[in-house]
């Protein structure tokens, strides 16, 4: 007998499953799909049931005459490319081209790259599943249609190079309504009052809110009514008038799913998802491990599933009963309720074998993959431990009429929270005690300091990548492999820039939304385009037939890019003009708008081609020379501070500097995010250690 040939897309995942499919297979990498709809051309007969005109991909040539050489030397062929509808029309496309028959046993699939999984896949081919591969040709030709129909529209009435997408397009206009609600939000003020009372002994110290006068729950709008109650509260006795005493219990998150781990990645690792699922696909194509060799330390990454195997919850167990002991454990395996309108076709994302601490291999990774890895790991094990208990206290304090109200709490069990916590994105209340004092029943207490505080109420804040991710994920909108993709098209388009790594729509992306809602309420209606991934996955389920979805889709949306055609006026943006002259020819430099944001040009472009940075001060003196310290950004269109004489002056910093020095040693203060969301200040000199946080 000859070998067998096995395609995957990529040569990481090639070399790996090398090791574990024996002599007797030959594995080669497609490098992705090697077919699709032609750049140059439409490729979609509207008129013959949305027939898809597919071609080689320009580049694409000879790997497919390597593939198919190897085809035909090979006594059998396995296409094995990921377990999801891409992977299953990569294989679909693959078969049309290499002349294999899609109804035989040609496919395996594999949610890890371990030896286990790989050999029992091989034993275990089936038949392309043309349900999962008409569904993904349905949403590419659907993608086709809006990107090449609608993005000309575009181009001949607003601006060359725009382009609209189902699914960016309402991505979009989420960003654009929360900065509407931004800016329509209107600043209230509103008062709190904390009173610091002690107990019987000296230390018996602790603070309780006011929350009511009477029966009422108290709302303080001025300094004039708070002071109206601080008088009231003057010659009251206070005194404890209740005291609850309850356990809660904190249970543990989920696995990851491909969303949670993006957001989870980006709260506690400040990693991108672009950078998290880069990082994610190395782990799961496999790494060299020392002794064990290469391997795919973590299952598939893209997957909205929650759930877990058997086996594997098995593992799970006897690691933890090894480790922590059997109060460790709940009575039960954990099972986690999935979120409507997940596909779960695959399992959860988890370290392909729990006994591989990530210590244990810290060595064989690099330092990123080192924290993902390290992320997933804790989280899954996490998932399948008993809850922490805690024990919770509240003290009801009245005085007159006035009741304040004090909680404390107190960690009786840690639970799963020995190996993991969730980051949060809510910030504890300032004023809540980590524990409070013992106090019996109608205990007189000692007022030892009123404490008022006036505050303002805040607009809601502008998406960071991890919320829009978040709320995509719940409104159904996009799939967990679009969502890094849909990111990054918003940005380089210039619909949306980040400003302290939060999403601002542009005058340009506003334009655009109000245009597609008046014309084309349905591609940016969230409702619509989830109801369209729904029809998606009926057809991968069998319960819909993909060309009805197109047509559907189709029929209405002809209807309104004629009406747009005729009625939408060409709309001018004129440049925003500036006093700086161009040094080539004389012209004011104007505003342009680029891939990392705002630049001077020439308006004289194409004859003249002068372009130059927009260099912003900060009010900070370089403490190298004294020049004034400038706002940059690197080729990545990542924001920096530098001296405005670079390159004859070399001091740049990342954290931004503040015009104060440090009080301790006299060098240069920035700011500093932590990745809870608090504001520090701190010095930039190692060995100082000066730091404080910002209210």
């Amino acid at each position: 007998m000859g070998k067998s040939l096995i395609i995957v897309e990529s040569p990481a995942k090639a070399r790996t499953i090398s090791k574990f499919a024996g002599k007797k297979y030959t594995v080669k990498a497609s490098m992705g799909h090697i077919r699709d709809l032609p750049k140059s051309q439409f490729g979609v007969d509207l008129e013959h049931n949305f027939e898809p005109k597919y071609i080689t991909i320009r580049g694409k040539g000879q790997i497919l005459k390597e593939l198919k050489d190897a085809a035909k030397a090979a006594d059998k062929v396995f296409l094995a490319s990921d377990p999801d509808r891409e992977g299953e029309a990569i294989s679909w496309h693959l078969a049309k081209s290499l002349g294999i028959d899609p109804s035989s046993s040609c496919r395996i699939e594999f949610n890890e790259i371990t030896k286990g999984a790989i050999q029992r896949a091989l034993k275990n081919p089936r038949p392309i599943n043309l349900a999962k591969v008409n569904a993904q040709q349905a949403r590419r030709i659907l993608d086709r249609i809006v990107g090449y129909k609608l993005s000309p529209l575009l181009w001949r009435k607003i601006k060359k190079g725009l382009s609209a997408g189902r699914v960016q397009s309402v991505a979009v206009k989420l960003i654009c309504d929360r900065e509407k609600e931004i800016q329509n939000f209107k600043i209230e003020e509103y008062w709190s009052l904390r009173a610091f009372l002690q107990g019987s002994k000296k230390n018996d110290l602790f603070w309780a809110k006011l929350v009511k006068k009477g029966s009422q729950k108290i709302e303080l709008k001025s300094e004039q009514e708070i002071r109206a109650v601080i008088e009231d509260l003057k010659g009251k006795k206070f005194f404890v008038y209740s005291i609850e005493e309850k356990e809660r219990l904190r249970n543990p998150s989920p696995p990851f799913t491909t969303s949670s781990l993006q957001q989870e990645a980006s709260r506690k690792l400040n990693f991108t998802p672009k950078k998290t699922m880069k990082l994610a696909q190395e782990l799961y194509e496999g790494l060299s491990v020392g002794k064990e060799g290469t391997i795919g330390l973590i299952t598939y990454i893209r997957t909205d599933s929650t759930r877990i195997a058997e086996s594997v919850q098995e593992e799970a167990k006897n690691y933890i009963l090894t480790k922590y002991g059997k109060e460790y454990l709940p009575k039960q395996p954990r099972k986690y309720k999935e979120k409507k309108g997940a596909q779960d076709a695959h399992e959860a994302i988890r370290p392909t074998g729990v006994e591989r601490e990530p210590d244990l291999i810290k060595e064989y990774l690099t330092k990123d993959q080192y924290k993902l890895y390290k992320l997933i790991w804790e989280r899954f094990i996490a998932s399948q431990m008993s809850s922490a208990v805690l024990n919770v206290l509240t003290v009801e304090v009245k005085a007159g009429d006035y009741l304040f109200k004090a909680s404390g709490s107190n960690l009786k069990f840690p639970g799963f929270t020995v190996v993991y916590e969730e980051t949060l994105d809510e910030k504890k209340e300032e004023d809540e005690n980590k524990s409070l004092p013992k106090l019996e029943q109608n205990q007189e207490l000692e007022l030892k300091e009123l404490d008022p505080k006036q505050h303002f109420t805040q607009p809601p804040p502008r998406y960071s990548e991890a919320m829009l991710i978040k709320v995509l994920e719940e409104k159904g909108i996009g799939r967990p492999s679009t969502y890094v993709p849909i990111i990054e098209t918003i940005q380089q388009r210039g619909y949306v820039v980040k400003e302290d790594r939060r999403f601002k729509p542009t005058e340009l992306g506003f334009m655009v939304v109000d245009m597609l809602s008046k014309y084309f309420p349905k591609i940016i209606d969230e409702e619509f385009t989830a109801e369209m991934e729904g029809n998606l996955d009926r057809v991968e389920e069998g319960n819909d037939d993909w060309v009805k979805v197109l047509a559907d889709f189709y029929k209405p949306f002809a209807e309104s890019l004629k009406l747009a055609e005729e009625k939408i006026k060409e709309v001018v943006i004129p440049d925003e003009v500036t006093d700086e002259l161009c040094e080539k020819c004389g012209r004011n430099l104007v505003v342009k708008h680029g891939r990392y944001g705002k630049f001077l040009a020439c308006p004289g472009f194409p004859e003249c081609r002068y372009t130059k940075p927009i260099i912003q001060g900060i009010g900070v003196l370089c403490p190298k020379c004294s020049s004034e310290i400038v706002e940059r950004k690197s080729k990545k269109g990542k924001k920096f501070y530098g001296c405005m004489r670079y390159p004859d002056c070399d001091f740049v910093s990342w954290d931004k500097p503040v015009q104060q020095l440090c009080p301790n040693c006299g060098h240069l203060l920035v700011e500093k995010r932590s990745r809870g969301g608090d504001f520090k200040i701190i010095c930039n000199n190692p060995d100082c250690g000066e730091q404080k946080t910002v209210d």
